[in-house]
């Protein structure tokens, strides 16, 4: 919980574009602002999607730079759709589950809120967000790779069945994590048909699925940097790697905003 003294840290979530009827809208999933709120002490602010689109006519004129200011950290959600393949130099046939106007946005903002030293945590989509700004490739379609475990929800299971853990991860020794639960290993969920292939420049793996597939990173020496490709956000008070990620998240945006 938030100190007398302390004001709540404010926590920019960048928004999904998604259709509702005929109209397009902006929004981001309950289950992540509740864990900013109750989980990392913070205070969400939603992001607006920048891309030109169906009702924003152009890309927006502001800034990546303009969002941050103010912010004193940055949590990038999961979500349905995936990042379009040329952003990591794949040329790829539409699979139906693009946000162009996410990508404009997050991709630039990524890049800015590292070098301003921001608070990051990236969550699933933004997880592979952050490996692509940063320079790294994914796995399109994981399910076509013969070496990989199923990765996707079963969607025809009940929500609280979806987000229940699916696979164990080893934790890297010495790591973040590892430190965290004084243990080598974690079940998590797995909700996901995409993964990362290359490791971006300058993050580590933090933990891998028993496939070895790269489940969790960190970004040392350049501010508080951490992405994990399951849903920590999912009833993140029931689960003790997820209570602590978020409360990690928090207290390192506290001290950005003492910092700044």
């Amino acid at each position: 919980m938030v100190g007398e003294t302390q004001r709540a840290v404010r926590i920019g979530i960048p928004c999904d574009v998604f259709a509702r009827g005929i109209h397009p809208f902006h929004g981001v999933g309950e289950k992540y602002i509740n864990a900013v709120v109750h989980g990392a002490g913070g205070l969400p602010l939603l992001l607006p999607a920048t891309g030109a689109g169906g009702d924003l006519q152009r890309a927006a004129p502001y800034s990546v730079e303009e969002l941050l200011d103010g912010l004193d950290g940055l949590l990038l959600p999961g979500s349905p759709s995936n990042i379009e393949p040329y952003h990591y130099g794949v040329s790829a046939a539409e699979d139906g589950k693009a946000d162009p106007q996410r990508d404009h946005l997050t991709l630039a903002l990524v890049r800015a809120a590292v070098a301003r030293q921001l608070p990051v945590l990236a969550i699933c989509r933004g997880f592979q967000e952050l490996n692509v700004a940063l320079g790294g490739t994914l796995h399109g379609k994981l399910h076509e790779h013969g070496q990989f475990i199923e990765h996707r929800e079963d969607t025809g299971q009940s929500r609280a069945e979806q987000y229940a853990p699916a696979h164990r991860i080893a934790l890297v020794d010495g790591g973040l994590l590892a430190g965290w639960l004084g243990q080598s290993d974690w079940q998590v969920n797995s909700l996901h048909g995409q993964g990362v292939d290359r490791l971006a420049p300058g993050l580590v793996a933090e933990a891998r699925a028993e496939d070895g597939l790269v489940e969790a990173v960190q970004r040392p020496g350049g501010g508080w940097v951490v992405g994990v490709q399951w849903h920590p956000e999912w009833q993140f008070d029931q689960d003790r790697l997820s209570t602590r990620l978020f409360a990690e998240f928090g207290a390192a945006a506290q001290r950005f905003a003492e910092q700044n």
